[in-house]
């Protein structure tokens, strides 16, 4: 019996008569040939700005920022640098970026899923919502919600009360807990309640793959999150204190207040991308053949199981890939807070630069944050991706 052998590998050569190393080469020039060209801008950019008499140079990050933002996660003096102020700004982003893309992918996936609905109106308001608002421009969506709070609420004086809740032209305040060890337990146990969730989801799946029998992922699950929380908070002692929201004399005080800007800023991302997102669920949904669903409900799947374990898992595919530019847009299209008065940190950045005339510096270090979110939220997605593709045997 003869065996067959493998062609032998053609070793790499860097020279210009192999095909290799041409390619190689001419990748290295072109690389070059970029980094004379960005060192040559650069530079000029510099001497521009010497002969203008315009300072250059990070070193002001550390002077005192010496103006006041009223909304910080992070508390600031007098004395606080411009780092803090621009760390300030990255927190009210993230803020609005990461509670925005967690709303718009449950209201989108539900307006989505409704184009599906046998309910005639269902499915007419679900395609009127989509047509609607994806076409009106974010910018004057958000310019609409800002007026709605600041122009038709009323004042705080004669704010809309429902309990200890109250709306207003200042926004929503509600109460909050006054913070305690019980709760920082509780928000661990929380967390290891979610990995463990998913833990035992995988191993559900997967022991469903190979017998045909369904566990309780949801019961179990759910358990899991609730009893891991509860654990927490009572091995912290239980504290069931509140900060409750009261009317004083010149404003509402107390509690945790969200303002108008950081509403308007948050309904207005969440309603325009939901749109999108809804029309990729409804893409994805439809790209399962009918044969598919067919051939779940003659094994006897009920449409919950067909959707979980028939549908979705191949939709899941043509889905992710638009949903992560979805997140990538809401979360560049926080920028806009500027026009609203939302201090994220565009906002803050051009504050910077009207104080210290530092356009190119501020501005480099915007690009790099919005770069490094973009990245990360890429990198996590194409991990999702990668885990929701169905494995061949």
């Amino acid at each position: 019996m003869i065996e067959a052998k493998l062609p032998p590998k053609k070793k790499f050569s860097f020279s210009w008569n192999s095909k290799e190393g041409r390619s190689v080469i001419h990748q290295c020039i072109s690389v070059f040939v970029l980094l004379v060209v960005v060192w040559i801008l650069f530079r000029n950019t510099l001497a521009s700005m010497k002969l203008r008499g315009i300072q250059s140079g990070y070193d002001f990050l550390l002077d005192p920022f010496g103006f006041d933002i009223s909304e910080h996660l992070l508390g600031y003096s007098a004395n606080s640098s411009y780092l803090v102020a621009f760390a300030i700004g990255l927190l009210n982003t993230l803020k609005v970026a990461l509670v925005g893309i967690f709303l718009a992918t449950v209201l989108g996936t539900m307006v989505g899923v409704g184009r599906f609905s046998t309910n005639w109106l269902m499915r007419k308001i679900c395609y009127g919502y989509v047509e609607f608002f994806r076409n009106i421009p974010i910018y004057l969506q958000l310019l609409i919600w800002y007026l709605l709070f600041t122009e038709i609420l009323p004042n705080f004086s004669d704010a809309w009360q429902a309990g200890n809740f109250y709306l207003s032209k200042n926004g929503v305040s509600f109460p909050w807990v006054v913070w305690q060890l019980g709760q920082t337990l509780a928000l661990l146990g929380l967390f290891l309640g979610l990995v463990f969730s998913y833990i035992y989801a995988r191993r559900a799946s997967r022991y469903f793959d190979q017998t045909g029998i369904e566990r309780p992922v949801k019961t179990v699950g759910v358990g899991l999150i609730l009893g891991l929380s509860l654990l927490g908070w009572f091995l912290g002692g239980a504290p069931n204190q509140w900060n409750v929201p009261t009317l004083g004399e010149f404003q509402i005080e107390q509690g945790i207040a969200l303002s108008p800007e950081y509403l308007a800023l948050l309904i207005g991302l969440v309603i325009y991308t939901a749109a999108f997102i809804a029309e990729i669920v409804r893409s994805g949904v439809s790209s399962v053949s009918l044969g598919q669903i067919e051939a779940a409900s003659s094994l006897g799947l009920s449409k919950g199981q067909s959707m979980n374990y028939v549908i979705l898992p191949q939709a899941l595919r043509t889905i992710i890939p638009p949903l992560t530019s979805q997140y990538l847009n809401l979360t560049k299209n926080s920028s806009l807070a500027v026009a609203i008065g939302y201090p994220d940190l565009v906002s803050i950045a051009n504050t910077t630069i009207n104080q210290t005339g530092r356009a190119v510096e501020a501005l480099s270090l915007v690009m790099l944050v919005y770069l490094t979110i973009s990245l990360l939220t890429s990198l996590l997605m194409n991990w999702f991706n990668t885990n929701a593709l169905i494995k061949e045997r």
